[in-house]
């Protein structure tokens, strides 16, 4: 796997770094005074300090279900993804935007989704494959 890199927009680096690295359990990287890198899963993504951000529209549509645009996040194999959906359901501070549940189911391509808010209010995604050959599958 090659990672990506995702620089992103945060209004808070104490409360990003709570966020990630506690809640999310990523390891962190490098930092200044003005940003942050995080290890989201062997991919690359850098907090800057925006105090400005705002939050993503949830304007897009997927399945029938509206999901905020934009928004990034993690491909995981299932067992991955449940271990973080099982985190994230123990925890009463986590911002939902959708619970975990199964999208697609019995298509190609089914997957287990959920979407939460980090306090500066960007949108993430988490999908759970039982295989990485679905990710693609049409």
């Amino acid at each position: 796997m090659t990672p990506f890199h995702l620089a992103f927009p945060v209004r808070d680096l104490d409360e990003t770094r709570v966020f990630y690295g506690e809640v999310l359990g990523c390891a962190i990287g490098r930092s200044s005074e003005t940003w942050v890198d995080f290890d989201l899963y062997g991919h690359q993504m850098s907090a800057h300090l925006r105090p400005q951000a705002t939050p993503a529209a949830s304007d897009g549509k997927v399945d029938g279900i509206v999901v905020p645009i934009p928004h990034f996040g993690a491909v995981l194999l299932m067992d991955d993804w449940q271990r973080l959906a099982t985190r994230l359901e123990a925890r009463d501070d986590i911002d939902w935007l959708e619970r975990p549940m199964v999208r697609f189911k019995g298509e190609p391509g089914e997957q287990a989704t959920l979407f939460i808010r980090d306090p500066s209010g960007n949108a993430l995604e988490f999908k759970g494959f039982r295989s990485l050959e679905q990710v693609f599958a049409h």
